[in-house]
């Protein structure tokens, strides 16, 4: 039975019901899409904080909980006992594949994940000392120029190639993106290998030396791609899906995600996490930064803690926090940095000043820890977030093409000038 709530517009002196449309989990949502049909207003939500733009059916965030499902399934559990490739299946399909399932799964993007030569071409017409994700927008929107031919979005069959070649192709984009800026020749995915590994011995591998592949870091970098996959309705995931309302190719909706992603208060989060360490340089420097960080007239502040979605704690965070202790015991390393990161988590969790803000470490407090760790440069943080989130972006295109309601418009509060012509 649906729900209505009662509207009063007081200067118009009507009343009307809008309908409240509920989901499986979280909030009811009150449908206000005849509102200005019949009331000749707008709602007014800046930057859309409390606007459902859409229905999905792929990821369930519960920020207040600390919870985050992909598809209805806890992500510390499938952190643990998952791999990438299934989760990717999870999303794109809705359910976990059988054997068969999977094994298709993966010999088909196996199949799909060499770049065209003639795209290889494309790296080398952008400088050496480019952003590894200004080469990633500009070789992914290109592809739409290679596959131009199975592009009709109403067929199913062509949308689903679409979507596996995307994430098949994307471990060797990245990859060359890094090796092209230093000046190493590009290597070539191996079909035998796994996604993550892959993407590993593309990016760390030499022509002259056999690359050996190390299980725990390549088991680190499958749970950060697994925590990185989908994050429901963030700023790149909605910039994918107004996108694809227009109608635009899958590589052009790929690219403005990518596009999107980049940003430092998206992408960049671990990056800045990492470089704040570096400022604080040692553990006996933590009391002077968190007193820095508490004066309001000071502008520094502790990067990777606190989230805008998570009200109490991030989920990801305990999981990606294991894995960094696991990675720098097995190589051996006493990074400092980690050490003040364990600390900085200490007063989070004891501090007042923190506890009453709700100041945690998030999924990027750790994720920097784990990349430097495993010898990733600070540059290729946001190519790998991108390598991670391409199968939540190709998940949310298919579920939108699926069902496509037309092209999203959202309106304006207009607050500029009056009519007034033009001066004689």
């Amino acid at each position: 039975m649906t729900k209505y709530i009662d509207t009063k517009i007081t200067d118009k002196e009507t009343e009307h019901s809008l309908p409240v449309l509920d989901g499986t989990m979280g909030p009811s949502a009150v449908d206000i899409q005849t509102l200005y049909t019949n009331e000749d207003m707008l709602a007014f939500d800046p930057g859309f904080r409390s606007t459902a733009s859409c229905k999905s059916a792929i990821t369930y965030v519960d920020g207040d909980e600390g919870v985050l499902l992909y598809r209805g399934y806890p992500i510390e559990e499938l952190a643990e006992k998952s791999t990438f490739e299934e989760v990717a299946y999870l999303l794109m399909y809705g359910e976990l594949p059988s054997e068969t399932e999977y094994a298709q799964f993966t010999d088909t993007l196996g199949d799909l994940s060499l770049l065209h030569d003639q795209v290889l071409s494309f790296y080398r017409g952008f400088r050496r000392d480019a952003h590894p994700m200004a080469i990633m927008v500009g070789v992914v929107g290109a592809l739409s120029a290679f596959y131009h031919d199975r592009m009709d979005m109403s067929d199913p069959e062509q949308r689903e190639l679409a979507a596996y070649r995307l994430v098949g192709k994307m471990p060797m984009i990245a990859a060359a993106s890094h090796t092209y800026h230093i000046g190493r020749p590009i290597r070539y995915p191996r079909k035998v290998l796994g996604y993550a590994e892959n993407f590993v011995q593309m990016m760390f591998g030499k022509p002259h030396v056999e690359y050996e592949i190390d299980p725990i870091l390549v088991r680190a970098l499958d749970r950060i791609l697994i925590l990185h996959a989908d994050h429901e309705q963030n700023a790149s995931t909605s910039t994918v899906r107004l996108t694809a309302s227009s109608g635009a190719n899958p590589f052009a909706c790929m690219a403005a995600g990518i596009a999107s992603l980049w940003g430092p208060a998206h992408g960049g989060a671990n990056e800045a996490v990492l470089d704040m360490l570096t400022d604080i340089g040692r553990v006996e420097n933590i009391p002077d930064a968190v007193a820095r960080a508490k004066d309001k007239k000071d502008p520094f502040r502790l990067m990777g803690f606190g989230h805008r979605v998570y009200k109490n704690f991030d989920p990801r965070a305990t999981v990606i926090q294991q894995s960094a202790k696991e990675v720098l015991n097995h190589l051996g390393l006493d990074d400092p940095l980690l050490e003040i990161a364990m600390r900085l988590e200490e007063i989070a969790l004891e501090d007042e000043y923190f506890i009453e803000r709700k100041l945690y470490p998030n999924v990027d407090f750790y994720s920097g820890i784990v990349l430097r760790a495993m010898g990733v440069p600070t540059n290729m943080f946001t190519a790998i977030f991108a390598l991670a989130r391409t199968v939540g972006w190709v998940s949310h295109w298919l579920e939108l093409t699926a069902e496509p309601h037309g092209i999203d418009r959202p309106r304006q509060l207009y607050v500029g000038p009056t009519l007034r012509h033009y001066p004689k």
